[in-house]
This record gives C-alpha cells, sequence and structure tokens, in this order.
C-alpha cells in the first residue's frame, strides 16, 4: 500500500512513518498543509492518505473534499485528536473512507488501516456506533409527515426568509422585531427540525418546498 502523511507535526509524521514501514507499507510524500496534501495526492495518486484535520492553509476536511472531487479512487482516512461528533460527521460529509483517533493502539489502527483495502470503513466500534445512532434520528427525523408542521407561524416566516437569503437584521426589519428575536426563532427551527445549521435549514426548506413565492 502506497501512502502519503499529512499532518503538521513532524515529529508525529517521523513518528508514523516509522510504525507505517515496519509493517511493510512504503509512505511516497509527506505534507504539512493542506494545499500541499492536494498537490502532492493528485500528483503521486497514492492508495491512501492519512489526513490531519488542523493543517494550515484550508484544514484537512476541505483538502478531503477536494481531493475527493478530483480523485475519488484515492482512500482518504482522518487521523485527528477530534471525538466530537460535528466533525466525525463533517469528515464523512467530505469524503472522507475513515476517521481515527490519534490515542487508538497501534494493532487496532493497523487492523483498521488493512481494513481498507478490504473496502471496509477505518472507523473504530464506538465511532461506527455514533454515526449509526446520527443516521437513525436523521431517519426519524425524516419519516415525520410534516415536521415543518411543528413550526409557529412566526418561525415559518423565519424560515421562508432564511431560505430566500435574508440576514438576521433584514429578517427582523421585514418581521419589526429585534435581531435578538430572530436569533431565538432560529435555535428553535434548528431544535424542532433535528437540524444543525442555516445552510442546513436553507435546504430544508427547499425540499419541502417551504420557500416564498417570491424567491
Amino acid at each position: 500500500m502506497r501512502l502519503v502523511l499529512a499532518d503538521d507535526h513532524p515529529l508525529f509524521r517521523d513518528g508514523i512513518r516509522s510504525l507505517l514501514e515496519a509493517r511493510g507499507l512504503e509512505v511516497i510524500g509527506e505534507a504539512s498543509t493542506a494545499s500541499e496534501t492536494v498537490r502532492l495526492t493528485l500528483s503521486l495518486r497514492p492508495d491512501l492518505v492519512l489526513m490531519d484535520i488542523g493543517m494550515p492553509e484550508g484544514g484537512g476536511l476541505e483538502a478531503t473534499r477536494l481531493i475527493k472531487a478530483s480523485a475519488p479512487e484515492v482512500k482518504i482516512i482522518i487521523l485527528t485528536v477530534y471525538d466530537d461528533d460535528q466533525t466525525l460527521f463533517e469528515a464523512i460529509k467530505c469524503g472522507a473512507d475513515g476517521y481515527l483517533t490519534k490515542n487508538l493502539k497501534s494493532d487496532e489502527f493497523f487492523s483498521l488501516l488493512q481494513g481498507v483495502t478490504r473496502g471496509e470503513p477505518a472507523i473504530s466500534p464506538r465511532l461506527a456506533s455514533r454515526i449509526l445512532q446520527e443516521l437513525g434520528r436523521q431517519i426519524r427525523g425524516e419519516a415525520r409527515s410534516a415536521p415543518s408542521d411543528e413550526l409557529t407561524e412566526r418561525e415559518r416566516e423565519v424560515l421562508h426568509l432564511v431560505a430566500a437569503g435574508a440576514t438576521n437584521r433584514e429578517i427582523a426589519e421585514r418581521l419589526f422585531i429585534t435581531e435578538n428575536t430572530v436569533k431565538f426563532h432560529m435555535r428553535n427551527i434548528l431544535d424542532k427540525l433535528h437540524l444543525r445549521n442555516r445552510a442546513e435549514a436553507v435546504a430544508y426548506a427547499m425540499r419541502r418546498g417551504l420557500l416564498p413565492p417570491s424567491a
């Protein structure tokens, strides 16, 4: 297996490289920034990239998205200290083939790494369980006949304006309310519809046909 290491800490790269080569894996390149990782990967076309998240010049998630857009055959495994759900799910959305934390034991690390060659995702059972829980939550949310019915009339008005591209200030002026009240309504909208941010709210409104007639 031919690999590229992407991490902005040289000492960490040296340690991982030694472990990989001791197992007979070939490290064909190293990068310390996101942009360098993209250039190197598209040039060398490795079998696998071990990608850190917190790198300069764009970050590992953006590098993952760019690489997958041009070279989807290259496997990318996120190798990071971040263990939060938001980063995990965002990595999967960007196209990562695996997500491993740096506190893994070496035997588990190499077992998951080898699984990638068999088409298996490199995700620990604990993280896989969290992904399944999130997927189940989303499915349950989508299964509701009309989740938007849970919104109040004012919340629907705010959602319409958000979907039309209005800012919080513009929404406040349009509805004769304060910006803090707009933020309060947005939090309620996101909670009720099981969404995480404004972009997902816009996408939801478009899917459900909730755009105002003038949008």
